[in-house]
Order: structure tokens, then C-alpha cells, then sequence
């Protein structure tokens, strides 16, 4: 088994398969529930790495119901716990991961004992509350596990906790405190993207962010490419590099393709959708991000929802429907302000879709209208607005009809009923 798990993260499923299996079948043949279930999880990993997921999800199912009926011992079932949580993350087995996480918190409360077990539940548990929105509660978590893990000895997981610290801080707008986590996370020998190339970019430093994030992307596997590639994509949209953003986009569309993810099919629909709006198409643009909104709803993802709805109103206001816009950027900025997300609070305000017109008058009518209402006559009004008084009678003739009246006193009324005045 140590030969077969360092073969295994050292990047070499191939190779440690046929071990894991071997061990497998010892474990059965002698009745070893712990090296069966031991093996059984390594068997499932490295499936997945293989890039057979449905065979290697269900290796670990498999494996865990002897976890979850007693039969095997507690620290076996302590690292399966943790291994196989890690995995579901890694494969954006989101509910899954939700369901083992309550699993291991009933184990843990009931295993005072196992302090470096209840550490890494504590941030396992921190990453739900951040998905599904409750950031003070995922901090609190966090934090404890922080203290948890680093006393009285050193635990990997350790890294895992300082960067879900990282990112709690970095969304809530605490840069200052999100870089500081970012570096204990990488003083364990923690990747630190895509979030600190995040935090750059929030930071306005795009090219330390590129550089960041297209470092990884040389480095990463299969399983964490799609973290990456998403990252990416941000990234060459804030530089108007549309070409690249689609070429990330479609990558991660293949690897979204390839393995049956709601998370990730998600997360494929919300990038492609950006990019079409970015390359002016914000009809079929719309059509993706409506798609990745209802997954991540599916998913209780109250963040992701809400930068999928700036999108949507982005598309709705490029598509004349300024009604629908702002009320997608309304539900937008609530979405922020009760999760805490301060910076995307304000990079928001910089979308000010122009409002609807009363009765479908253009900027020039109105223009014409408060001219009217001051009392000008047609020659004045020419003069003022330097337009031709053959002009002016014809727009005020289009004001009329759109307003449904007949005169200038009632037109006047209108302005002053309706505020244009």
C-alpha cells in the first residue's frame, strides 16, 4: 500500500493501479476490512486520475458503505473520510462531497479523540458553508481548524485551511489578509491558484495574475485544470483578449463534457456565456447563462448565482430590455450585500444600463419635450437645440403621437407628470 499510494500521487495511476487492485484482492482473500476499503479508495482514485470517473465514483461509494456500517477501524475510517471528500472535490462532486462532509461530522463528534480528523472535517465543513453562502459561519470553521491543525504537530491539511482562509478574506475584500493566508497556504506546499491570481487581479495587477494563473495551467492535472481554466478565462476577459477567453472556454466545455459534473457543467456554461457576451452575441450568450444559473441554484451556490445574474443583465441590456437588466443587477447586488462580497459590490456599480424611456420617447424627443414645457416655440426651440424648425415640428409631431395627446400644454403636463422636467 505505501509503494501503491506513492506511486499514486506521484502522478502515476497507470502504475499504481495494478498494486491497489492486488492489495485489494489480499485484503479480500484474508478479510481485512481496513485494507480492503484502503485499497478499495486508492482503486477508485486512480480510475478517476485514468479518466474514468463513473467507474471510479463508484469504487468509492462502494467503499464507504463499510465505512458508514462500523466494519471498518476508526483512523482507516478517518483517512477515508478525508481521501475520499478530497476526491469528490477534486472532481466537482459537489453533493457528494456535501453528504460525506455531514457524514464526517457525525463520525467526528463522536471521536473526541481524533483531533487531527476533527481539523480537517472543520475545513471540509468550512468549504460547504462557502459554497452555499454562509462566509461567517465558513470563517469561524476555519479559523478553528487552523488553530486545531497546527497544535500540537503539523498536519497537511494544514495548507488546505489557510487557503480556504485566503479565499474567504479575498471575496469579503480583506486583501490585505487574503495575501498573508495565501502565503502560509504556499509555506506548506499548497497550490495557491487560482485564488491569489484572483486576489492580483481584484487588485488591478493583471500581469502578475496571467502570469500566476498561466504558470498552473502549465503544471496542473486533469483534475484541477478546470479550477484553472475558469480562472483563465476571467483573466483574458479583463485584458479584452476575447480569442484566448474562448479558448479556455472550450477547453473546459470538453472537460465538462467528459465527465458527468453538474458543478462543472456549470461552471462551462457560465464561462462560455461571458465570452459570447464579450464577442457581442448576448442572445445565444443569455441561453448559456440561464443554464449555468439553474445548475448553480441546483447546487445552492448563492455566490456563483448572483455573478451569473450581472452577466444576464449585461445581456438583457445589450438587448434593449433595460427593464430586465436592472432588475437582474438589483437581485445581483442584494446577493452581495448579504453574503459580504464588498468588491463585487462595487465593480457592479459600474453597470448603469440606461433606463426605459416613458412611452418609448428617444434621448432627442425628450430633449425636444423639455424645451416645450419651458414654454419655447418651435423657433426657439431650433435655436436652442441648433436643429432645423422643419426638425422640430417633426419631432414634435412623433412626441404627440407616442404620448397621446394633442396640444403643447398637455405635452407639458406629461413632461411634468413623468418627471422629465
Amino acid at each position: 500500500m505505501p509503494q501503491a499510494i506513492g506511486t499514486l500521487l506521484g502522478g502515476d495511476p497507470e502504475s499504481a493501479l495494478p498494486t491497489l487492485t492486488a492489495a485489494r484482492e489480499v485484503g479480500v482473500e484474508c478479510g481485512h476490512r481496513d485494507l480492503i476499503a484502503l485499497s478499495g479508495v486508492g482503486v477508485g482514485q486512480a480510475r478517476i486520475l485514468l479518466g474514468d470517473a463513473r467507474a471510479g465514483l463508484a469504487v468509492l461509494d462502494e467503499t464507504m458503505v463499510s465505512v458508514t456500517t462500523g466494519e471498518v477501524s476508526p483512523i482507516a475510517t478517518g483517512i477515508l473520510y478525508c481521501a475520499v471528500i478530497i476526491t469528490c472535490h477534486e472532481t466537482y462532486q459537489l453533493r457528494r462531497a456535501a453528504e460525506w462532509t455531514r457524514a464526517l461530522g457525525d463520525w467526528c463528534d463522536a471521536q473526541p479523540d481524533l483531533v487531527p480528523f476533527r481539523g480537517q472535517c472543520l475545513v471540509h465543513r468550512a468549504e460547504m458553508l462557502h459554497l452555499h453562502g454562509a462566509w461567517r459561519e465558513a470563517m469561524e470553521q476555519v479559523r478553528l481548524a487552523c488553530r486545531r491543525l497546527s497544535e500540537p504537530t503539523a498536519n497537511p491539511a494544514i495548507g488546505m485551511a489557510h487557503y480556504e482562509l485566503a479565499e474567504l478574506h479575498r471575496l469579503r475584500g480583506e486583501f490585505s489578509a487574503a495575501d498573508a493566508a495565501y502565503r502560509r497556504a504556499a509555506l506548506t506546499g499548497h497550490e495557491t491558484q487560482p485564488g491569489l491570481a484572483r486576489l492580483r487581479l481584484a487588485q488591478g495587477d493583471l500581469d502578475s495574475a496571467r502570469a500566476g494563473i498561466g504558470r498552473a495551467l502549465s503544471e496542473s492535472t486533469s483534475l484541477f485544470r478546470p479550477r484553472m481554466l475558469e480562472a483563465a478565462v476571467d483573466m483574458a476577459l479583463a485584458e479584452g483578449d476575447v480569442v484566448n477567453a474562448r479558448r479556455f472556454a472550450e477547453e473546459l466545455e470538453a472537460v465538462a463534457s467528459a465527465v458527468e459534473s453538474t458543478a462543472l457543467t456549470a461552471m462551462s456554461a457560465h464561462a462560455f456565456g461571458a465570452v459570447l457576451l464579450a464577442e457581442g452575441d448576448p442572445r445565444p450568450a443569455l441561453d448559456r447563462l440561464r443554464t449555468a444559473w439553474r445548475l448553480w441554484q441546483d447546487l445552492d451556490a448563492p455566490y456563483a448565482c448572483a455573478h451569473v445574474r450581472v452577466l444576464q443583465g449585461r445581456c438583457c441590456d445589450a438587448l434593449g430590455d433595460h427593464d430586465t437588466a436592472l432588475m437582474e443587477f438589483e437581485s445581483a447586488a442584494t446577493a452581495f450585500r448579504e453574503l459580504g462580497a464588498a468588491p463585487d459590490l462595487q465593480l457592479l456599480r459600474r453597470y448603469n444600463p440606461r433606463p426605459p424611456t416613458p412611452a418609448g420617447l428617444t434621448a432627442r424627443e425628450i430633449e425636444v419635450l423639455r424645451v416645450v414645457a419651458a414654454g419655447s416655440t418651435n423657433r426657439e426651440i431650433a435655436e436652442a437645440l441648433v436643429l432645423s424648425e422643419k426638425t422640430v415640428a417633426r419631432h414634435l409631431s412623433n412626441i404627440f403621437a407616442k404620448l397621446g395627446v394633442s396640444s403643447r400644454s398637455a405635452a407639458t403636463a406629461y413632461a411634468y407628470e413623468h418627471h422629465l422636467v
